[in-house]
């Protein structure tokens, strides 16, 4: 299976770059009221009560929050970007070489427990020959009022602000964000590389919202992430952000699973190494 390495953007120019001449900046800022918007209804909705129903396990619930903030992204992308393709959680699927993936409430069951880790998320992505590659990403943060955007052309952010540069350190010294779902913990392929990875870093988090760590990563709170087969709409806005700080991220084939790594490039390369040792 081909791997995914995404570069970090190119610095900017000497002289700077108007807004107006970055072929991303007008997406940027569609993505970045769209996901405040989604975040904000969501937990408008969650204060006046919600039905919620189960899919795949007792953890994997949906809301009708969860509907309503993806069909306010989505009809919004239609009428400003009707020739791009739109592919969400929770059933917009009509992708093209230029997608945006909406992930209207991540952390659903967190959002629903009280738990204050769940955003919502959305990113916009170019199709290659090895999948998608992110050309932007938002993160909308309402619990701690933090959202996070960047691009390939433009530097992460937090609020508006830049973020620092990602500081280079090795796994064995920065926490890593991970998840090990108790149904997989049968399997060797999922447990023995997830463990060997876990067992390398610092100290380990898991918040149950992968776009909230991507953005912790970015913004140099969490040192690493590592997920396994992680879907489209909970990788792209966070690897953006990652990459758009001058991250690393990449995504690779192993033991019959897709491995999801982000954070500095000492830290990847340490959990690549570790997670293909076994």
């Amino acid at each position: 299976m081909t791997d995914e390495q995404y570069a970090p953007p190119a610095p900017p120019s000497p002289n700077g770059r108007p807004a107006a001449e970055d072929p991303l900046a007008a997406d940027l800022a569609l993505a970045v009221e769209l996901v405040r918007g989604a975040g904000d209804l969501a937990a408008e909705m969650l204060a006046g009560g919600l039905r919620t129903h189960h899919k795949s396990s007792v953890s994997d619930v949906v809301s009708a929050a969860d509907h309503a903030a993806e069909e306010l992204v989505a009809g919004r992308l239609r009428a400003a970007r009707p020739a791009d393709g739109i592919v969400g959680e929770e059933g917009a699927a009509v992708p093209g070489d230029r997608t945006w993936f909406i992930d209207p409430v991540d952390g659903t069951y967190n959002f629903l427990a009280g738990l204050p880790f769940w955003c919502s998320a959305l990113a916009l992505a170019e199709r290659t020959e090895s999948g998608w590659a992110p050309l932007l990403g938002a993160v909308y943060h309402p619990a701690a009022n933090e959202l996070w955007a960047g691009s390939r052309t433009a530097p992460a952010t937090r609020n508006g602000q830049p973020l620092p540069p990602l500081a280079d350190r090795p796994l064995a010294e920065v926490s890593l964000s991970s998840y090990l779902h108790p149904a997989a913990l049968g399997d060797p392929d999922v447990r023995e590389p997830t463990l060997a990875a876990m067992t390398g870093a610092a100290t380990v988090r898991m918040l149950g919202s992968g776009s909230v760590e991507l953005a912790a990563v970015a913004g140099g709170r969490l040192g690493a992430y590592l997920h396994r087969d992680t879907l489209d709409w909970d990788w792209l806005p966070g690897a953006a952000l990652v990459t758009a700080a001058g991250g690393r991220v990449e995504v690779f084939g192993h033991r019959g699973h897709r491995w999801h790594l982000a954070g500095s490039a000492r830290a990847v390369g340490d959990l690549r190494q570790r997670i293909l040792a076994v």
